[in-house]
């Protein structure tokens, strides 16, 4: 018996090794969300894009 609950005790991983990698995996995902949003908030087209002509005039086209 002392021989499985050996193998047994040998095989199980360590509470915490796997609480330091789940924390890293955790922190690693928060830093990546941060990263998206920071990325998500810079605009997309430069400012008075939608301020062409060429814009206005298919707003005109559309709206008739």
């Amino acid at each position: 018996m002392e021989f499985a609950r050996h193998l047994v005790l040998k095989m199980m991983e360590d509470p915490e090794e796997r609480d330091k990698k789940f924390r890293e995996h955790v922190y690693t995902v928060k830093d990546r969300c941060a990263k998206t949003k920071e990325m998500w908030s810079l605009p997309m087209r430069p400012y008075g894009f939608w301020t062409f002509e060429r814009h206005n005039s298919q707003l005109a086209w559309d709206a008739q």
